[in-house]
């Protein structure tokens, strides 16, 4: 079974590779017009998430943003503890 190792949570995604990479395309899809009263812009990272299972440029990409917010925070709470 795949996993998504996310903000140092393990979450596992089932299914075949092929599913995974519709329901994440169809996920982005929909976040895209998250305006829509059912649909919402939470889908976006979502959908996100579920393609880095089985997509090495955005496996990548979500790694890097992952890096990047953690190196952010880290240094925000530097900044409130040096006041």
């Amino acid at each position: 079974m795949a996993a998504v190792r996310f903000g140092g949570r393990k979450i596992h995604v089932p299914g075949p590779p092929i599913l995974r990479i519709v329901v994440g395309v169809v996920l982005i899809l929909c976040g895209t017009v998250g305006f829509l009263p059912v649909l919402g812009f939470w889908m976006l990272p979502l959908g996100v998430l579920v393609l880095s299972v089985d997509l090495h440029p955005v496996r990548r990409m979500r790694r890097r943003i992952e890096v990047w917010w953690g190196r952010r925070r880290q240094r925000r709470r530097q900044q409130g503890k040096a006041r």
